[in-house]
């Protein structure tokens, strides 16, 4: 005896079966999805010229005469700073140097201080060892070929031991007003999170930066950047929520 079937409802005219279509309303929302927000890894859409003056303008209006935040007293003490600084915290140092400037403020009283006891003043910082040693090099470096003073030379200031590029940039750009931009580990990130300046390395960044900066901002862009890198632009969980340029800004990962 043969089996009865249901017989097969006609399909409306035009219509298509999802199985055939391949789409579904998952699919659809992930499509619109996709298209308000870029994939991760996806290269963000340069930032216009418009664009760049309008976040310089802002950080200016916030804070319109930046400040770098190690304490030093002339170009000198601040070389001496910078130097300390690196891989350590702005704060840090500026525990340790007070008692060491107390003791040691030019490069004739540091050198006569002797690496032992700057050992001792900056023990606290990481890396000492060799920072006590380069800051006794560079003070002797100094007496020698400059007179005892700071030169305002980037050729001159990377040519002193423990003495590199960003560190040159800072010490060019608060001790002699230059339009320099030191990358350092605050900029890059935020230069490349933003996509205001992408780059693979802190070179790379600071061309961009400097291409891309109106000149009228490049004087203290070097100091915006940071203390947005440091107090906004957080490296594990961005205040996204407090930030003057999130409606500029082409991380795909914003919080808002």
């Amino acid at each position: 005896m043969a089996r009865k079937t249901t017989p097969q409802r006609p399909a409306r005219k035009g219509a298509v079966h999802p199985a055939k279509s391949g789409k579904s309303k998952i699919g659809k929302s992930k499509s619109r999805a996709s298209a308000r927000t870029p994939r991760k890894g996806a290269k963000p859409k340069p930032w216009t010229p418009a664009e760049v003056e309008e976040a310089f303008r802002r950080f200016a209006k916030a804070n319109p005469k930046p400040r770098g935040e190690l304490e030093h007293v002339d170009p000198y003490t601040l070389l001496i700073a910078v130097v300390l600084s690196a891989q350590a915290t702005d704060a840090g140092v500026n525990k340790a140097t007070p008692a060491l400037f107390a003791s040691a403020d030019t490069p004739a009283k540091m050198v006569a201080l002797g690496e032992d006891k700057v050992r001792q003043f900056i023990k606290t910082i990481g890396l000492f060892r060799t920072k006590a040693r380069n800051v006794i090099a560079l003070s002797q470096k100094l007496i020698d070929e400059h007179g005892g003073v700071v030169p305002p030379s980037r050729e001159a200031l990377e040519a002193l031991p423990g003495v590199g590029r960003k560190t040159a940039n800072v010490v060019l750009n608060i001790a002699f007003g230059e339009p320099t931009i030191a990358v350092d580990t605050h900029i890059f990130r935020v230069g490349n999170r933003t996509g205001l300046a992408p780059g693979k390395t802190p070179l790379e960044v600071e061309m961009n930066l400097e291409r891309v900066v109106p000149d009228q901002y490049k004087r203290h862009a070097h100091h915006w950047l940071i203390l947005h890198g440091r107090y906004t632009c957080l490296a594990r969980r961005p205040l996204c929520e407090k930030c003057l340029i999130n409606d500029l800004c082409r991380w795909p990962e914003k919080t808002i």
